[in-house]
């Protein structure tokens, strides 16, 4: 996707790491899974301390990604040892395995979800956050579904694609009525790891790595989390069960269930659509299915 860009990254990505390793006296080691956009590998630093490197590829929208992060001094969030800017490249904490590889049950995945983004959510804003127009998250997903939606001929009924709309209409419009917080954008089990020991800003026991970083509704994080699940979410129960999660992501954080629940519509719409986009199509198909499943939606 960035064309002369990414090879040149590719390239130089050998001489990269032996730059920091130097510049920062750390040991780089094997590769780790999970890194979709950037490099990622174990590392160890001077004082015996194991660590994670992260080189993300040169995309400029990776930068709000590292200044959450280092914003964050671990609250909710991944601990930063080192970053450059310049290189794309931070030192973060070694963490254990995600909530999505040892899965508890759904009520208790949403519990620790909810208490680690209260804990996120603490993240001050900083001045570049404050360029983006209010509703501008809204109409840009609300954009990305009328699009997608023809290009693929219409993979879902008309009906659940229009109701996915007018709740974008509807969360662009209510935008600002609520205090916006640094949200996470994506706070997905995947993206919840577990911290090796107890400390302060990882009460839940986990906390989050990639974070998108814009400012928006709390609730905009909740409809992520309620955006999952689609493998519970079949058959005449579904809007049941959907709403019961909901209600819970409600009663744990205060925020407002329909609030939630419109987000949740939208994330699963336009997210089944992307990742067509993507190139994976039974994901998207199955994130388009739970949103059938669960229609009517109000």
């Amino acid at each position: 996707m960035l064309g002369d860009a990414g090879r040149r990254w590719l390239d130089e990505l050998e001489g990269l790491i032996g730059g920091i390793e130097r510049d920062w006296a750390i040991t780089v080691g094997s590769p780790l899974p999970g890194g979709t956009a950037s490099y990622v590998a174990a590392a160890r630093m001077a004082d015996g301390r194991d660590a994670v490197l992260k080189l993300s590829i040169p995309d400029p929208d990776l930068v709000n990604q590292v200044e959450t992060l280092v914003r964050a001094r671990g609250e909710g969030y991944c601990r930063v040892y080192r970053h450059s800017p310049e290189r794309n490249a931070v030192l973060l904490e070694r963490l254990g395995g995600s909530l999505e590889s040892r899965p508890p049950s759904p009520g208790a995945a949403l519990d620790i979800l909810c208490r680690t983004l209260q804990s996120a959510w603490q993240v001050e804003p900083w001045p570049a956050l404050e360029v983006g127009a209010p509703g501008s998250k809204a109409r840009q997903l609300r954009a990305l579904i009328e699009e997608l939606w023809i290009r693929f001929d219409r993979p879902c009924p008309e009906a659940v694609v229009d109701t996915a709309l007018r709740y974008a209409e509807r969360r662009a419009e209510a935008s600002g009525r609520r205090p916006c917080v640094v949200v996470h954008g994506d706070p997905h089990p995947g993206n919840t790891l577990r911290v090796g020991r107890p400390r302060p800003g990882a009460e839940s026991g986990f906390v989050f790595v990639d974070p998108d970083g814009f400012l928006e509704d709390p609730a905009y994080d909740l409809g992520v989390v309620l955006r999952d699940w689609c493998a519970d979410l079949q058959g005449s129960g579904a809007p049941g069960v959907a709403r019961a999660y909901c209600r819970r992501l409600s009663d744990r954080t205060g925020i407002d269930a329909q609030d939630i629940w419109e987000w949740g519509f939208i994330e699963r719409v336009s997210s089944g659509l992307y990742l067509m986009l993507l190139g994976d199509v039974a994901a998207g198909h199955s994130f388009l299915q739970a949103a059938e499943a669960i229609f009517p939606a109000d």
